[in-house]
């Protein structure tokens, strides 16, 4: 499979020299090889990895401070980028946001890497922990501010826990790419889902004064 071009830096310490895109790459697409191949997680070692790519493990660790790091960034350069929200309504960014998820649920029924490693991750609780840590919770956040927000905006009622809502809205996709793995994933899903929700949470507007 072709990769993205890797993502920018997540949040946390910065890694030792300026990143070179090329040499990142050629050890992303180390990692990535060793596990098309069907190598565990458990026997990636960073010295299998450098070996493959090429490279001194001393040239990956100037960039990722263990392997559940590089895994994390694997993952990322196989997943469907994050996208960049239009900013424009609450409905427009919640679309966005779903359809993303709808994207990442196919993806990962058609890479073999991705449901592997998503599989061998549930036995690993560090390079788990570290994946919801620099990807999970960022776009949980993302997500909750922009609720947030448009409480603030009037879009939506004011007397609702933003951090519930937004489990309602994403939670129709995950069940449908994660736990129900044989369920469609149509064009369309992510409008659907965001409309039938927002047409409960609108705020009322109070009733005309009789005269």
């Amino acid at each position: 499979m072709s990769l993205a071009a890797p993502h920018p830096p997540h949040d946390g310490p910065t890694r030792g020299r300026p990143r070179s895109e090329a040499v990142e790459r050629a050890i992303i697409e180390g990692a990535m090889k060793l596990l098309e191949d069907g190598v565990p997680l458990g026997d990636l070692s960073i010295e299998r990895i450098a070996r493959t790519a090429g490279v001194g493990k001393a040239t990956i660790y100037r960039r990722w401070r263990g392997k559940e790091e590089l895994f994390v960034d694997v993952l990322r350069a196989a997943e469907p980028p994050d996208p960049e929200l239009p900013g424009t309504s609450l409905r427009d960014d919640l679309v966005v946001l779903l359809e993303a998820l709808r994207r990442r649920g196919l993806a990962d029924r058609t890479s073999a890497i991705l449901h592997n490693v998503r599989a061998q991750m549930k036995s690993s609780p560090r390079i788990w922990a570290a994946y919801d840590s620099m990807v999970i919770a960022p776009r949980r956040r993302t997500g909750i501010e922009l609720l947030r927000r448009a409480q603030r905006d009037g879009e939506l009622r004011a007397d609702t826990d933003v951090e519930i809502l937004y489990d309602i809205f994403v939670g129709p996709m995950l069940t449908r790419s994660v736990l129900r793995r044989s369920a469609d994933l149509p064009e369309g899903l992510a409008e659907q889902i965001v409309d039938t929700l927002l047409e409960g949470l609108r705020p009322v507007s109070p009733p005309p004064p009789e005269h």
